[in-house]
C-alpha cells in the first residue's frame, strides 16, 4: 500500500487566465470556443462579401452610376429624347427672376451672359417670355382697336384671331432666327479674327430672348389711346433691351476691322428697331389715321370701309 501511495493522483483547481496572467496586459490568451460551431459564421461571411462585390462589378448599370457620381458628370442622351431637351429647362426660379431684373436694368460695363446665363443657360425664360409677349400683343391690339373706334355707329367690334398667330411667327422667327445668323457669323468671323470673347448659340437665345421681356409692360401701356404714351414706352423698351444686346456682343466684334463692327452692330440695332416699330404699325392702329375728317364733309374709317356724313344746313 505505501508503494500504491506514491502514484495516488491528486486534482488541482487552476485559477482563471485573468488571475495567472495578472499585470501582464500585453498577453494575448487563445480559447478554444474561437475554433468552436461558432468559426462557421465569420467564414461564410468571408466568403459572402466576394460574391456581392463580383456581383457589383458585373452590373453594368451600377458601374456607370459610380462613374457620374465619381467624375461628376451624365452621359449625354441623344438628341431624339426628351432627355436632352430637358436639361435646357432646368432652371430655378430665382435665376429666372434675376436675369428678367437684370435685362430690365442693363449697366454699362456689365456683361450679361457672364452675369448671369454662363453657368446654366436656358430655354425656359425665354419661350414663356416669347409667348407672353405673343398674346399681350394680340390681346391688347385688339383691346386698341375698339377703344380707338369707340363711339362709331357703323363700327362692329370682330375679334381678330389671326392676330395671335402673325405675332408668334414675328417675335419666334426674331428670337431664333437672328441669333442663329449671328452666331453663324460670329463663328465665321472668330476663325479669321483671333478673339477670347465667343457666345454659344445657346446663349444667344437666351439674351435675345430675355431681352423682350421689357415689352411686356410696353405693349400693355400701348392699349392707351394717345400717340405720345405709345410712343414713350416704345422708345424707353427699345433703349432698355437695345442696350442689352449692345452690351452683350460689343465683346465679340470690337476687335474685328471697323467696318465689320460697325455693320454688325447696325444690323443688330435695326432689327430689334424694325421689330419694335412693326408691332406697333401692324397691331395698334393710331386714332389719326382711323378717323380723319376728308374734304367733302365726311368722316371716313379706312378699317371698316364705311363712311357717316355731317348733315348740311
Amino acid at each position: 500500500m505505501a508503494a500504491n501511495s506514491d502514484f495516488l493522483l491528486t486534482f488541482q483547481e487552476f485559477d482563471s487566465s485573468e488571475s495567472h496572467l495578472g499585470g501582464n496586459g500585453d498577453a494575448t490568451t487563445i480559447s478554444i470556443e474561437d475554433t468552436g460551431a461558432g468559426s462557421h459564421k465569420p467564414q461564410k461571411q468571408r466568403r459572402s462579401a466576394p460574391v456581392t462585390s463580383f456581383e457589383e462589378d458585373n452590373d453594368p448599370l451600377a458601374n456607370d452610376d459610380k462613374t457620374e457620381l465619381l467624375s461628376g458628370q451624365k452621359r449625354s442622351a441623344p438628341f431624339w429624347t426628351f432627355e436632352y431637351y430637358q436639361r435646357f429647362f432646368d432652371v430655378e426660379t430665382h435665376q429666372v427672376r434675376e436675369r428678367i431684373l437684370g435685362s430690365l436694368l442693363p449697366w454699362p460695363g456689365k456683361n450679361f451672359v457672364h452675369l448671369y446665363i454662363r453657368n446654366n443657360p436656358d430655354l425656359y425664360g425665354p419661350f414663356w417670355i416669347c409667348a407672353t409677349l405673343v398674346f399681350v400683343i394680340a390681346i391688347c391690339g385688339n383691346i386698341s382697336d375698339f377703344l380707338v373706334h369707340l363711339g362709331q355707329p357703323q363700327y362692329k367690334y370682330v375679334p381678330e384671331f389671326r392676330k395671335v398667330t402673325i405675332a408668334a411667327t414675328a417675335i419666334y422667327s426674331y428670337a431664333w432666327l437672328v441669333p442663329l445668323a449671328l452666331w453663324g457669323l460670329l463663328v465665321w468671323r472668330n476663325s479669321k479674327v483671333m478673339n477670347t470673347v465667343s457666345y454659344s448659340f445657346l446663349e444667344m437665345v437666351c439674351v435675345y430672348g430675355y431681352s423682350l421681356a421689357v415689352y411686356i409692360p410696353a405693349v400693355v401701356l400701348w392699349i392707351i389711346p394717345h400717340e405720345a404714351v405709345r410712343w414713350f414706352s416704345i422708345v424707353v423698351a427699345l433703349c432698355l433691351s437695345g442696350s442689352v444686346l449692345v452690351l452683350t456682343f460689343w465683346p465679340a466684334v470690337r476687335d474685328d476691322r471697323p467696318r465689320v463692327v460697325i455693320a454688325i452692330m447696325t444690323a443688330i440695332v435695326a432689327l430689334h428697331i424694325l421689330l419694335a416699330f412693326g408691332c406697333k404699325a401692324y397691331f395698334f392702329s393710331t386714332l389719326e389715321a382711323v378717323v380723319e375728317p376728308s374734304h367733302n364733309g365726311t368722316k371716313s374709317s379706312p378699317t371698316t370701309g364705311m363712311h357717316r356724313t355731317n348733315t348740311m344746313s
